[in-house]
């Protein structure tokens, strides 16, 4: 009775590259030979983001070029007190430098490989080396716990298997004949063997796929891009608002000419400075990049790493979530499960001992050592390795040959229905079944004619126990769920139902659809797909979110790495591999599932602060708009100084802003946030444009001292704003309110300290000038109101069509499960 394994897999291509290689392997010249010709496993390859490509898009931008040349215009005709608004742009170019260097970092650090050597044959000895030192043709020696360095086809085997489910999804371990292919990246489980290099460096199968997984791309966001909208919008009339501000400004000095003649023009620049700054809400992109890193503080006390910070946001816009199943829902393990005796036959518990502690046991083998602890056995008389193609192992001692292995392939046929029957029943329910034969010993390769099943074995992986909880918990919020693994279907299947999912049977990922239109119309109708390959994972996540979703990914293994890759929101576990660890979002540091719901709260407070807060941020791009439209066609003295305008921003929108964008919130994400925001900001700009360009007009007309204009403009702004502040605040807690009243404290301080007054340029208000302040602040406040209840109803709206929206998703999903069971029936 031999050792030596059924030949499998392996195309004939490869078995015919596979040129003889004698066992001594290379020899040092043949070595140099091809590290000369560059046949080495060296690699290296940098993402497509630069250094200086991140510093050149956060720090060279249209809206910082305008912020700097405005102070530079400000410190050259001497007016710096008027140049406060600076320190912001530099705080936000070097926050955004700094988030996209480190996403750099990261990307930068992936790699594939994490054994620091490869052990080879050269010059007819076993060496060590670098496993960028191999070189194609070198003889790899194959033990149980390596990490295979390069692709390269196997020359001989004793036993030897594969654990490729980090590459391929594939929880088996896949056995290895003379002749096969093994990939670079996969683990050896059991066994050992030789294997010839034939690919190395960028050609490997890990670096090809490190190759697609590094190339940089930013994480969708919904607050991102709706802010650089913002921007384009502004920096489209920017320039224009700025010249109609900039002539009429000359105009009020008395002309061009005698305001170029007499230097007023300095005044003229510094309120047409005012104006342009005052537009740009450096501020919003400043708080939302704050805002982002808080939160991502906050989940790594919980052990959840942020790559990039909009994914923090992100997962509140998930409506899909994409499971693997391997090291996802479960722990990536094989456990023994229990033991259903079937015969009479003593020492079956001694020989599956043995099969726990055998130095190239695989892990389904290595399992049994806990439960069935080794005693002294004498020496066996004869085994046969397992096979993948056989799907059974055995061992002779002096009582007989004992057969371990897969009941229909140690039983075939109908001669044992009932062990067959109990193997699948046992089977549906998602655990893996062996069963353990005895016989009289054979000369060759086959299992005894008269083997008896003496015990049927269970094994299962572990789910995770935070796994039917946190799934739970998205489908209470509406959020659908599919796995997708490399594993068999229907095991999955079984695993899917333990852990609550609504999945009578899993759909077999070879059977998919080419054409994109039916593969929805499956995507839709099955929850589980097993046997798909990566490149599979990759297009069901293209798919769904071509349909409209915002698709979440969760995996760890290599096999994982495109489709989180391309997946709104990438999730890995740290227990996963460099590469998926690397292009992911999120990154769950404890390997702990139940931490997404925490990452979906922190993300919805994001969402909901940063609303609030742009609401107050785009009311003063609109105002500061609208007021420069109105000075500029009025041709009126623009009302404000930088400074002023820097204090007013402090007290209303800034240093408020900051609070209210870290307070806990829990309001459900409903997508439109841009509309509806300016849906606020926009009429809320309109009417505090209303009531400075009235006040302006009319003290104008009552020829009230320009100072003394100023003073009320900056008066009336700083009330109105504040009021604002009141109604986005609402309902006002205690906190908001002790944040709103030590504004108002600031405003009582801001004009009766006279040091900070002067600094201002602030003059007491005459009776005439506080009748026109109150009377303006007034009205323009009665319209604020009016603007926020309009506002309400349209926030309700969208909420309604959310939900709406939500509840049409679970109603396809429900009338695709009748439609299943009816089928069924």
């Amino acid at each position: 009775m031999g050792s030596t394994g059924a030949a499998a897999g392996g195309a004939a291509a490869d078995r015919a590259a596979a040129a003889p290689t004698p066992a001594a392997g290379l020899t040092s010249a043949q070595v140099a030979e091809r590290v000369a010709d560059g046949r080495t496993n060296a690699f290296s390859q940098d993402t497509s983001r630069s250094v200086w490509s991140i510093v050149r898009a956060n720090v060279i931008t249209l809206f910082n070029g305008i912020i700097l040349a405005c102070f530079l215009v400000l410190l050259a005709i001497g007016r710096w007190q008027d140049a406060l608004f600076g320190f912001s742009a530099v705080a936000n170019a070097i926050i955004g430098s700094v988030q996209e260097y480190r996403a750099k970092r990261a990307l930068d650090k992936l790699a594939l490989l994490n054994a620091p050597h490869a052990r080879v044959v050269r010059d007819g000895a076993e060496a060590e080396i670098a496993v960028e030192t191999v070189v194609v043709d070198d003889l790899l020696v194959l033990r149980a716990g390596d990490q295979v360095p390069a692709d390269a086809l196997v020359a001989g085997a004793h036993g030897l298997q594969l654990d490729e489910s980090m590459l391929t999804g594939e929880s088996d371990p896949i056995e290895k004949a003379p002749g096969d292919r093994v990939l670079s990246g996969s683990v050896v489980v059991g066994g050992e063997g030789t294997a010839v290099v034939d690919r190395v460096g960028a050609d490997s199968f890990a670096n090809s796929l490190a190759a697609e997984a590094k190339r940089f791309s930013l994480v969708a966001s919904e607050l991102r891009s709706s802010i650089n909208r913002v921007l384009k919008w502004v920096a489209w009339i920017v320039g224009p608002v700025a010249l109609l501000v900039l002539n009429a400004q000359m105009i009020a000095q008395g002309g061009w000419v005698q305001a170029w003649e007499s230097g007023s023009w300095r005044d003229a620049a510094v309120a047409t400075i005012a104006s342009v700054v005052a537009m740009v809400p450096l501020g919003l992109v400043l708080m939302t990049s704050i805002t982002f890193a808080v939160g991502a503080v906050k989940l790594a006390r919980q052990q959840v790493l942020v790559q990039e910070l909009p994914a923090v946001e992100g997962l509140a816009r998930v409506d899909l979530i994409c499971l693997d199943k391997t090291g996802t829902l479960t722990q990536g393990d094989i456990v023994f499960d229990a033991a259903h005796p079937l015969a009479e036959v003593p020492g079956w518990e001694a020989v599956l001992a043995w099969y726990g502690v055998q130095s190239d046991a695989n892990a389904t083998a290595r399992s049994l050592a806990g439960p069935f602890p080794m005693v002294p056995t004498a020496e066996p008389l004869d085994r046969v390795a397992f096979s993948s193609a056989r799907k059974w192992s055995a061992v002779t001692f002096d009582d007989g040959m004992w057969v371990l292995g897969g009941p229909e392939m140690v039983f075939p046929g109908s001669a044992h229905a009932a062990l067959a029957e109990q193997a699948t029943v046992l089977a549906a329910t998602g655990r893996r079944t062996l069963v353990l034969a005895h016989g009289t010993p054979t000369d060759d390769e086959t299992v005894p004619a008269d083997a008896v099943p003496v015990v049927l074995l269970t094994f299962k992986e572990n789910i995770r126990p935070d796994a039917a909880s946190t799934l739970e918990y998205f489908a209470a919020q509406g959020v659908g769920v599919r796995i997708i693994s490399g594993d068999n279907p229907q095991t999955v299947a079984a695993i899917a139902r333990e852990v609550g999912l609504d999945a009578p049977r899993g759909f077999d990922a070879r059977e998919l659809p080419a054409d994109d239109a039916e593969l929805l119309a499956v995507l839709d109708e099955h929850v589980v797909f097993g046997r798909v390959t990566p490149d599979q994972k990759k297009r069901i996540v293209v798919a769904l979110k071509a349909a409209g979703h915002t698709v979440a990914m969760t995996g760890d293994g290599v096999n994982d790495a495109l489709a989180i890759k391309e997946a709104d929101i990438g999730v890995a576990m740290n227990s996963g591999a460099a590469a998926t660890k690397a292009v992911a979002r999120l990154v769950l540091l404890d390997g702990r599932f139940s931490h997404l719901p925490n990452v979906v709260a922190e993300g919805r407070q994001v969402i909901a602060n940063i609303e609030r807060v742009s609401m107050l941020f785009l009311t003063k791009t609109s105002y500061a708009t609208f007021l420069a439209i109105t000075f500029g066609i009025l041709l009126l003295p623009f009302p404000f100084l930088p400074r002023q305008l820097s204090v007013t921003d402090g007290l209303t929108i800034g240093i408020p802003a900051f609070f209210l964008a870290l307070l806990p919130n829990a309001q459900r994400y409903v997508p439109g946030f841009l509309r509806r925001s300016l849906s606020f900001a926009v009429p809320a700009g309109l009417a505090v444009t209303l009531g400075i360009g009235a006040y302006a007009r009319l003290a104008a007309n009552a020829q009230i001292p320009e100072a003394e204009i100023r003073t009320g403009s900056t008066l009336i702004l700083t009330i109105i704003g504040l009021w604002i502040l009141v109604v986005l605040s609402r309902p006002v807690t205690r906190f908001k309110g002790l944040v709103i009243g030590a504004m108002m404290v600031g405003l009582v301080l801001v004009y009766t300290v006279p040091i900070v007054r002067d600094f201002l340029q602030l003059v007491d208000p005459t009776l005439t000038t506080a009748l026109l302040v109150l009377g303006t602040a007034l009205v323009s406040i009665a319209l604020i109101e009016v603007v926020r209840f309009a506002h309400r109803r349209i926030a309700a709206r969208d909420a309604e069509r959310a939900v709406a929206g939500r509840a049409a998703v679970a109603g396809r999903g429900a009338v695709a499960r009748r439609g299943r069971q009816a089928a069924a029936k």
